[in-house]
């Protein structure tokens, strides 16, 4: 049986830490960012944790 390829539209958005959560990067910094303070512009940057609901079917596609 041949290997399962991992998907390449997820490699790029999807990062797995050393104890295997999903590191994923928060929604909201691609456009009106003069309109954001500068603090919720820092917040918006930081990676977050992906929902362990959502964990299962990304760490199947990265081939985890």
């Amino acid at each position: 049986m041949p290997k399962q390829k991992t998907h390449s539209g997820s490699k790029k958005r999807f990062k797995i830490t050393g104890s295997g959560k999903i590191m994923k990067q928060q929604a909201g910094m691609r456009h009106n960012l003069e309109v954001k303070s500068a603090k919720r512009k820092a917040r918006l940057n930081q990676d977050q944790v992906l929902a362990k609901s959502d964990a299962k079917n990304i760490k199947k596609l990265l081939g985890h």
